[in-house]
């Protein structure tokens, strides 16, 4: 299913996507630049299993800088931290909008435990 209609918000910090039809109704779905970044789909992030997933922290502040179309069915976003190596299907963009409060609750468990943040490292 792809979107009808993308749109990256006037401050870079929000995706919005648009799906039409899915399960007879329209879908809209704002899903935080943040969110993201720390969820991306790539192998950077991912790893090849999910014992090398990365936990990625400090990213409250990233924005969108650009959008890439990947053929008829991924976007490839590019990061204002310079990341850009996920591939966004349009099945991964919609379970991820529709699981979005789930996600930040995990993503936050998971600093937590960690002992990390959403906030930018600064150096002192």
């Amino acid at each position: 299913m792809k979107p009808s209609r993308i749109t990256v918000s006037k401050d870079r910090k929000t995706l919005t996507v648009q799906f039409e039809g899915v399960g007879g109704e329209a879908e809209t779905h704002e899903v935080e630049a943040e969110l993201l970044r720390v969820r991306s789909p790539s192998a950077e992030v991912q790893g090849h299993s999910p014992e090398q997933r990365v936990l990625v922290y400090g990213k409250r502040d990233v924005g969108i800088m650009k959008l890439h179309p990947i053929g008829n069915y991924a976007i490839r976003i590019e990061f204002d931290d310079l990341h850009n190596t996920g591939i966004f299907t349009w099945p991964f963009l919609l379970e991820l909008g529709r699981n979005k409060e789930a996600e930040w609750a995990t993503y936050e468990a998971e600093l937590a435990a960690a002992g990390r943040s959403r906030d930018p490292v600064r150096l002192k």
